[in-house]
């Protein structure tokens, strides 16, 4: 290894200021996350539709509605292993090509036995384009800000899924519910021509996985060119942890510093699914049943995602304060405001107040929680432990669609209905108090009986592996 000095590359990103390149990245990433929201809501948009031209009943629109969801689950699950070994790039890029074919495909879907097939497709490509998009924009980002842009780009999420409903509300009565499909599936397959020139992969991944220092020190020269110019290797320093330098993926995840935070992860954001799904599938069924007109019902069923926004904020105060206690007290809240809105369907003008702020506590909270996982695993096994988290949390999605299924089979009311729904979000609050209590004090009482091991090293040019 040459003589020359190494190069910390998170002390470039920490010193250096936000630059175009970043932003370009940013850009990329924000909108798959943005498509990854319009593609996932879309199928609980057109669903009246759906029941209207093909004469099925609610109860025969579940399997469609959770196809995704299955796939989703199935599909981060995969990816975020595949990410820590290929590269956070490769595995994102074949995510938006699969799940925009997917959609674009159900367009053209001629019953339900084949809609549900392309719905599982398209969720499969969804379920893996969001944890790397994660993965990815937060190994850019510089350490005293990561919650903030990370949870910044996340937005694109209810953004999406918003946009979604606001566009079905309008394109369904002109051009039919299958031009929803195909707007969602034509989007990403025109987005994949932008990435593959434009989107590099990791510089901490590289790093880790011993690349070329020619090819590390390319990325960062857009970055930072004074400081990255006359480095001729590049180091990048972990947390001391119990487990060696070899574990990865699914076994760094699993390991004993990581195992309950782990669970207490997949924990919380399956009971935030939970609500999401429930709320964002059948929301429109439940006003239409309520007696609001069903265009109406859409429109304020699409106000619900867009509060996502305030995850921006809620970035900011995870990096200056206890990330923990922020997202505890935004699950408490959104309990109380998903109970509210089953005492609020006396008023439209209340009715949609009341859900647009139950949505921002939603989704700003849920929003949040990739970056606490990001935050929370080194860099050999950060794609697997927010993919896991992802993954294992849709099935809390799956549990929320077939919840309400079983609630108005039980006839319940839509006040019960709502009530039932806000459960989770105290359970989800309780996780991640156990996360903070327990999981974090014997990560650090692993991590203290053991010496800090090496710096990660990218080799130099010409050199053999480390």
């Amino acid at each position: 290894m040459s003589s020359s000095p190494s190069l910390d590359v998170q002390q470039l990103l920490d010193r250096s200021p936000f630059s175009r390149y970043q932003w370009l990245i940013f850009g990329l990433c924000f909108v798959v996350v943005l498509l990854d929201g319009f593609d996932t809501a879309a199928i609980g948009y057109i669903a009246p539709s759906l029941i209207k031209d093909w004469g099925v009943n609610k109860l025969q629109l579940a399997p469609v509605l959770s196809a995704a969801l299955f796939g989703l689950a199935g599909g981060a699950l995969c990816a975020g292993p595949l990410a820590d070994r290929l590269g956070r790039k490769k595995v994102l890029v074949v995510s938006v090509l699969l799940f925009g074919a997917g959609c674009l495909a159900s367009g053209f879907s001629a019953d339900l036995a084949q809609l549900t097939v392309l719905r599982f497709i398209t969720g499969f490509g969804l379920g893996a384009a969001m944890p790397n998009a994660v993965t990815l924009m937060s190994e850019y980002c510089p350490s005293d800000r990561r919650a903030t842009i990370t949870n910044a780009m996340f937005c694109g999420f209810p953004l999406g899924a918003a946009l979604g409903g606001f566009l079905a509300s309008w394109m369904i009565p002109q051009f039919g519910w299958r031009s929803v499909l195909y707007a969602g599936g034509v989007a990403p397959l025109l987005l994949v021509l932008v990435m593959l020139p434009a989107l590099p992969e990791s510089v901490r991944h590289m790093v880790a996985r011993g690349e070329a220092a020619n090819r590390i020190r390319a990325v960062l020269l857009r970055i930072n060119a004074a400081m990255a110019r006359d480095a001729a290797s590049f180091v990048m320093s972990e947390p001391a942890s119990v487990t060696p330098q070899t574990t990865r993926g699914l076994r760094l995840v699993l390991s004993r510093p990581y195992a309950l935070g782990s669970v207490a992860l997949w924990l919380a954001y399956f009971m935030g699914l939970m609500i999401f799904y429930a709320l964002i599938n059948w929301m429109p069924l439940l006003f239409k049943d309520a007696g609001i007109d069903a265009r109406t019902a859409t429109l304020i069923s699409a106000v619900f995602p867009l509060g996502g926004v305030g995850a921006v904020a809620a970035g900011w105060l995870m990096d200056r304060y206890n990330a923990d206690r922020v997202i505890m007290a935004g699950y408490l809240c959104t309990a109380a405001a998903i109970w509210a809105i089953g005492q609020s369907t006396g008023q439209v003008g209340m009715l949609m107040a009341v859900v647009f702020v139950a949505g921002a506590l939603m989704n700003t909270t849920q929003s949040s929680m990739p970056a606490l996982a990001a935050a929370f695993y080194p860099t050999a096994g950060r794609a697997t432990g927010v993919a896991w988290m992802l993954g294992i949390g849709r099935f809390g999605g799956i549990a929320g669609s077939f919840l309400v299924v079983e609630l108005q089979r039980r006839q319940l009311g839509f006040e019960a209905v709502f009530a039932v729904v806000a459960v989770p979000g105290l359970l989800a609050a309780g996780a991640v108090a156990l996360k903070q209590r327990v999981a974090r004090a014997e990560a650090g009482a692993s991590a203290a009986q053991e010496t800090p091991p090496a710096p990660t090293e990218g080799r130099a040019a010409g050199a053999g592996s480390p």
